[in-house]
């Protein structure tokens, strides 16, 4: 990839999509040879590619908060799920200069779900439940868009605190009543509308292919012809406790609480069963794509294509059977590694891959600087990889640091579940592909990504690792220096 120059020209716009709960190998640019999602490779056919991209962690709102401020989340304060983001910390919409329209549409997670925020001027929401935990009692009277949409056309929708992931199950939507369906269709409508004059951001926030594991979609993939890693159904017997026994819940056929309230129901006894759920997890991928193709088709239509930059990534994975496990929650590789797509047409007109590895927190300095937008007395914890696309440098030396904070998270099926989900975990993937996860008070784990890339062989008490341990172990320490995080290590 030679070097290229980043042109100075005004009006750049960043059109951002974002998934939830989407992982890596969900597209054939990451080696899924079977998979429908036609716009998503088109996409990647004019993208930069990179090879391995990771979460900060794997769970919504704390990778939702580095994603939009390129912090943190011991930083921003969102180290679990529905604490609100802090009015001061600024996202990348407050950090454009004021000639920028910027949008977020769909999933915010990040506290008053239904309101404008955080320099989004243009703003439809999608998610109801959190109605109960917005900032004052007037503001939990204000319904979500989404649910408006549905009953102009008939629907009644779910209200707070029904969530729309237990309201599914029951609820028979055809494709055009879906979440998916309803952003790729707005999103289109705020291109068509949008004034020419002033460049834009527009944030498209994705709801599927998260949980429930069934869509309008099912029956699109055979589960019994439907490809499997070597760790599918594996226990993980050398992991970790929390692995162990989130796996022996799973397997024992199990199911998500929050599933099991709203009907999300699945015969996790047999691998029949499990192939079923995973077949119709990756027909909601198939779902999204559709609607990203339909976002992607008015932005060529609108004339915006050559001018705007488009980022695809997801906020975390999905376990899908892998090492018996469902859903997030973990530092595996399914969990927290994700699909990250760049196209950039004043930069590359083909597929660019990128090697190494790359933390979302480089995200919001990235897309700064693509937009060359200036971000004096800013604080961002991640780099500007501008230089890495631009062919003047790479990934090589890169090592990223991925965190679990689980103290207070919700009933994860079993007291012992709980109460070990419950430790913080620390990890590190280095520049050459080793991967080191730490917790104070559980099995730690090692892993070699080059020869053992679905963990299945955790080194962590190999003898001959113990020097390889002690100097990843510094790493970590190094990092949690550098950004200020607190979290108790073992002595390795």
């Amino acid at each position: 990839m030679g070097a290229k120059t980043l042109p100075q020209t005004p009006h750049k716009n960043l059109l951002f999509i974002l998934t939830d709960q989407q992982r890596r190998d969900t597209m054939r640019c990451y080696g899924n040879d079977w998979i429908d999602t036609p716009n998503l490779d088109a996409l990647a056919e004019s993208s930069f590619v990179f090879e391995n991209a990771y979460v900060t962690q794997p769970v919504c709102t704390p990778a939702r908060g580095s994603i939009l401020t390129g912090l943190y989340p011991q930083t921003t304060g969102l180290i679990k799920n529905n604490i609100s983001l802090d009015p001061k910390v600024p996202t990348l919409a407050e950090l454009v200069s004021d000639e920028y329209g910027c949008a977020h549409y769909g999933k915010w997670h990040l506290g008053n779900d239904a309101f404008p925020q955080h320099g989004f001027e243009d703003w439809l929401s999608i998610e109801d439940h959190h109605r109960q935990r917005y900032s004052d009692r007037v503001r939990r009277s204000r319904e979500a868009d989404y649910n408006l949409w549905l009953r102009e056309r008939g629907v009644e929708p779910p209200v707070s605190p029904v969530s729309y992931e237990r309201w599914l199950p029951g609820a028979n939507l055809p494709e055009e009543l879906t979440q998916a369906a309803y952003l790729g269709g707005e999103a289109s409508r705020f291109l068509r509308e949008h004034d020419g004059n002033r460049p834009f951001v527009l944030y498209v926030s994705f709801f599927e292919p998260h949980p429930p594991y069934m869509g309008p979609l099912d029956d699109l993939y055979d589960p019994c012809s439907l490809p499997v890693d070597p760790g599918f159904l594996r226990r993980p017997s050398r992991g970790s406790l929390l692995n162990r026994a989130r796996a022996d819940y799973y397997m024992g056929g199990n199911l998500n609480p929050l599933g099991i309230e709203g009907g999300d129901l699945h015969d996790l006894t047999s691998e029949a069963g499990w192939r079923k759920l995973r077949a119709q997890y990756f027909a909601n991928v198939t779902l999204v794509d559709r609607n990203v193709g339909r976002i992607l088709r008015t932005l060529e239509e609108c004339g915006y294509a050559d001018d705007t930059a488009v980022v695809m990534t997801s906020e975390h994975g999905e376990m899908a059977g892998d090492h018996g496990m469902l859903e997030k929650r973990s530092l595996y590789e399914e969990a927290s590694r994700v699909p990250l797509l760049m196209r950039v047409p004043w930069l590359n007109s083909g597929q660019s891959r990128v090697p190494g590895s790359i933390s979302q927190i480089d995200l919001v300095p990235t897309l700064l600087d693509l937009l060359q937008q200036q971000r004096e007395n800013c604080l961002l914890q991640g780099e500007s990889r501008v230089p890495v696309l631009t062919g003047e440098s790479s990934l090589a030396d890169n090592d990223v640091f991925v965190q679990w904070n689980g103290m207070g998270d919700r009933n994860l099926g079993t007291p012992l579940i709980n109460r070990m989900v419950s430790l913080p975990w620390r990890s590190v993937v280095t520049a050459d592909r080793w991967k080191l996860n730490l917790c104070a008070g559980d099995q730690c784990e090692l892993y070699d990504l080059n020869e053992d890339p679905h963990e299945l062989d955790n080194l962590f008490d190999e003898p001959a690792q113990r020097d390889r341990i002690r100097d990843m172990a510094a790493r970590i320490r190094v990092w949690q220096d550098e950004t200020g995080d607190k979290a108790p290590l073992p002595s390795v």
